[in-house]
């Protein structure tokens, strides 16, 4: 057998793990590599490695290295070195390593060749002068039978290592493959190649070893549960949130449940709030209320004058052989008079009923004391009814436009009835009545004109002033059927009309004292067709005889046929009934100037008023 070369008489102790004597990972001299050893089986001088070998078997020339070596066994000049050596047994001169050897133990002759000790594993004391290795020193406690980690391997009751996810991968979970390690020959501590390594033979090119692909990355590869780690685990495999962070994460978590907790409140809240609002709650339904407060009322407001007017206004329901009807009176006196329209009475007739009704409820029977349909005024009287209350009297002539009043009646038989306005206007003309045809029911009335609402049956009522007085008595409304009578039974509009309290009294006191009213005249017969502006004296009377009554006022102050009257106490009148209503609202006796136009030219006449007796 030829020398090893490089080698003479010694071989190198080896302790390098997962490398062959021989070239790594290749198979030289023509010896084919055995396809079941573990990485590369190498044979040297033409024979082939053993098949098995855990790592790298070598043999030299000739001689096949035992398989199933545990890293490298070399054999040397035809020997094979012992199968199972730890890490590197080598044989020399035909001899066998031991087997099992820990580590590497070299024998190699010295240069007059004896055989020197080589360097044991590192650690190991050897004797320089025999070359024996001295005993180690002995272990401070028994081995472990048992393989007990630290000192062996898990067993099966020992606790389970924690759980270590794999590290994590590249993009899209395929692992980057590592880079294949370049070939080289092993070198030892000193720079040197090892003995035994096969070299490059001058002027040959260096052969080009194909490695074989490296199996894929696994993140299991270097997996080492008892390894400590970096960062404490966790199920994702991130790391644990730091102190600080956790403190941010914790009052991110307290404001966002602040938020939630906010709005479930408000929520909860505001349907309660809505249940409570629509349902009353949950208790019975208690509105509030105010107080009991005083019941004096100034004296000119409309209550005061109401609470002073009440007890002296009464109701009248009449009853006859030509119809019956509701209307409104008020007390004059103490014995029992009271004043109403004479509208009101007359379905009674000479044999009606009259039934008195005073605001608390008493009822009494009344009678006519007299009436006059040309002032629409009549009094009647109740007998045996004590503790009567009189109405107090004013004073039209004091009564200017806009003046506050308060008008009391029972409009639709609604008895005790109070509305209030003011005086749209005075001296109002008016005329009603003329049911009749023959003129004999008409009344002229120049009257007070207020916009308190005046209804059908408040006819008879007083409209009175700011102190509770009466100033008119309420007779007319004007409708929107455009009636001015009170038997049509229209509503109010507005347009309420009274006779003036200065005209009423005195013929009330006429109508009490002798039951008769007297009216002033001028004792001139008018055209009641002329359609011009004024009253015309007619060309004769209604018997066919003079328009003018001998002796009589207009007679005595000049008045011709055919005279037209424009101006009465200088203010203009444009009708006849204008003229009357201007008469009537005079007394007998009085002095009255008026304007006569003849021939186109005015003259005046003043006279003094005649008396007529009334119905």
């Amino acid at each position: 057998m030829s020398p090893v070369p490089g080698v003479s008489r010694e071989v190198a102790s080896a302790g390098v793990a997962d490398a062959s004597s021989g070239a790594g990972d290749a198979s030289v001299d023509a010896a084919d590599a055995s396809a079941a050893a573990a990485r590369t089986s190498v044979g040297v001088g033409g024979v082939a490695a053993a098949a098995g070998g855990a790592n790298t078997s070598v043999g030299v020339e000739g001689v096949a290295a035992a398989a199933g070596a545990a890293y490298t066994s070399v054999g040397v000049e035809g020997e094979a070195a012992a199968a199972g050596a730890a890490y590197t047994s080598v044989g020399v001169k035909g001899e066998d390593a031991p087997a099992g050897a820990a580590h590497a133990t070299v024998e190699a002759p010295d240069v007059d060749g004896e055989a020197t000790p080589a360097a044991a594993v590192p650690g190991t004391p050897v004797d320089v002068a025999g070359g024996v290795p001295v005993d180690r020193p002995k272990p401070l406690h028994d081995p472990d039978p048992y393989s007990t980690p630290p000192y062996g391997q898990p067993g099966p009751w020992a606790p389970a290592p924690p759980v270590q996810l794999p590290a994590t991968l590249p993009a899209h979970g395929t692992p980057s493959p590592a880079p294949p390690a370049a070939v080289q020959a092993p070198v030892a501590p000193s720079g040197h190649p090892v003995h035994g390594a096969p070299g490059p033979t001058p002027g040959e090119p260096t052969p080009v070893v194909p490695s074989p692909a490296a199996p894929p990355a696994s993140p299991w590869q270097n997996y080492d549960p008892w390894a400590a780690t970096a960062a404490p685990l966790h199920q994702t495999g991130a790391a644990v949130a730091s102190r600080e962070q956790r403190r941010k994460r914790g009052i991110r978590v307290l404001v966002l449940g602040a938020v939630v907790l906010a709005l479930v409140t408000g929520g909860i809240g505001g349907a309660v709030g809505v249940y409570l609002e629509r349902t009353g709650g949950v208790t019975d339904v208690e509105l509030p209320q105010a107080g009991q407060e005083s019941k004096e009322r100034a004296a000119d407001s409309v209550a005061g004058i109401a609470a002073r007017a009440l007890p002296s206004v009464v109701t009248l329901h009449v009853k006859g052989s030509a119809g019956e009807g509701t209307g409104t009176g008020f007390v004059l006196d103490g014995l029992g008079h009271i004043l109403t329209n004479n509208h009101v009475v007359e379905p009674a007739g000479s044999s009606g009923e009259i039934s008195v009704t005073f605001s608390g409820g008493e009822t009494a029977k009344a009678t006519v004391v007299g009436h006059d349909s040309g002032y629409d005024l009549a009094v009647v009287k109740v007998s045996g009814v004590g503790g009567l209350k009189p109405m107090p009297l004013g004073n039209s002539d004091n009564v200017q436009v806009g003046d506050p009043v308060v008008a009391i009646g029972a409009p639709f038989d609604l008895a005790n009835t109070v509305t209030s306005g003011i005086i749209s206007a005075k001296e109002r003309p008016i005329t009603a009545g003329g049911e009749k045809g023959d003129g004999s029911d008409v009344s002229y009335v120049d009257a007070l004109q207020t916009d308190a609402p005046i209804n059908p049956g408040n006819s008879g009522g007083p409209l009175l002033d700011s102190k509770a007085r009466v100033v008119g008595i309420n007779s007319a409304i004007r409708s929107a059927d455009s009636s001015s009578d009170q038997s049509h039974q229209a509503g109010s509009i507005g347009l309420g009309f009274a006779i003036p309290v200065n005209q009423a009294k005195r013929v009330a006191e006429e109508l009490i004292n002798t039951g008769r009213a007297t009216h002033p005249v001028i004792g001139v017969t008018l055209d009641m067709n002329y359609t011009g502006d004024g009253a015309r004296v007619g060309a004769k009377s209604n018997d066919g005889g003079s328009p003018l009554t001998r002796g009589g006022p207009g007679d005595r102050a000049g008045i011709r046929a055919g005279d037209v009257i424009t101006e009465v106490d200088g203010q203009r009148i444009h009708s006849g009934e204008e003229l009357i209503v201007k008469i009537r609202a005079h007394r007998p006796g009085d002095r009255l100037a008026l304007t006569v136009e003849r021939d186109g030219k005015e003259k005046p006449i003043t006279l003094v008023l005649g008396s007529a007796s009334g119905d």
